[in-house]
């Protein structure tokens, strides 16, 4: 396990350091649950009242925030808590997996395929016909990429991960356990005799820029013809869904369970809450926020933030919120 002392960790931070103690520091924790060598974090006011009970030696805070260290305790004063406390995290991240080949003899690669230097190759993996890795990508075991998809360099694959053919994926990305990328579009139209659905081919395919992060079991699928694009440093939770031709400018941000359907074009920089729906061939605009749980029907401006089911602007539909439980109370 590591351990630092504070003023190391400061000289990390570049922070003010308040108080002075002797225990080194050997995690984060949160406030109500560390102990004597941990570091926590205050970000707001309503944390404060905490500090006093916390077995915590040192904390980050929020400069703007009026906190005494206490006795053998120390503060940490930075302009942002929660971006302080990332970087304690990375310095406490433990590593990765390890490989103990580079290439696991029971991976199934094609002989056209093309592996770039420093590549790792977990047990049980496929990898299909004229595939194209770049330098230092990672696949753990059990991910299969199938023809002709090419990955840009040190992209990182967890376990389940299936890559379709033909898709297109960026260097630095990281997808999660069971992501699926490219699998076919939802296309059917009844048939002319009635008895049935006719399934219309998903001939496109899926484009994703550089430094994307996809969550466990999210789903990214083709375009029926052209590409499904998802842009440069965008941020994908689990269990999201995002249907074939939809487009996504750069650092977008999904949550958990929410959902793109057909053809929707998101901006840069939009941001779509846990659990929302937009409905197909809708534009959302740049540096729009889109609610938890809302419902997005019709195309939302730049900068807007909507909320509610159907979706409206955010102080209109919280208006109407108060509007209705006063008349509830009557």
């Amino acid at each position: 396990m590591n351990s630092y002392t504070l003023t190391e960790i400061n000289n990390i931070l570049k922070g003010e350091l308040i108080g002075h103690t002797t225990q080194s520091i050997n995690g984060p924790e949160q406030l109500q649950n560390a102990s004597i060598n941990h570091i926590t974090f205050i970000g707001s006011s309503k944390y404060i009242k905490l500090w006093a009970d916390s077995k915590a030696s040192a904390a980050i805070v929020n400069d703007n925030l009026e906190v005494e260290p206490g006795k053998n305790r120390a503060l940490i004063k930075v302009k942002n808590a929660d971006l302080a406390m990332a970087k304690i995290l990375e310095l406490f991240n433990p590593p990765a997996p390890e490989f103990d080949t580079d290439i696991h003899p029971t991976a199934v690669i094609h002989e056209t395929a093309k592996i770039g230097d420093g590549c790792k190759i977990g047990a049980n993996c496929y990898v299909g016909k004229n595939v194209e890795l770049g330098s230092g990508v990672i696949l753990y075991p059990n991910v299969c990429v199938f023809d002709e998809t090419t990955i840009g360099n040190n992209t990182i694959a967890w376990s389940g991960t299936i890559i379709r053919e033909r898709c297109i994926i960026g260097s630095h990305c990281i997808f999660h356990t069971n992501v699926s990328i490219g699998a076919d579009g939802f296309g059917y139209r009844p048939s002319d005799d009635g008895r049935g659905l006719v399934k219309i081919p998903q001939i496109g395919n899926v484009i994703i820029g550089h430094y994307v992060e996809i969550g466990a079991n999210s789903c990214v699928d083709r375009a029926k013809f052209s590409s499904t694009i998802i842009g440069d440093g965008c941020k994908i939770d689990n269990l999201v869904q995002i249907a074939h031709n939809s487009v996504m400018g750069r650092f977008c941000i999904m949550a958990g369970h929410s959902g793109l359907a057909g053809s929707v074009t998101l901006g840069d920089g939009v941001i779509i809450g846990g659990s929302a729906s937009i409905k197909d061939h809708t534009i959302i605009e740049s540096g729009a926020t889109v609610g938890a749980g809302s419902g997005v029907m019709n195309n939302v401006k730049a900068g807007e933030t909507v909320l509610g089911y159907p979706a409206q602007d955010a102080r209109d539909m919280l208006k109407q919120w108060v509007a209705m439980r006063r008349l509830a109370k009557k």
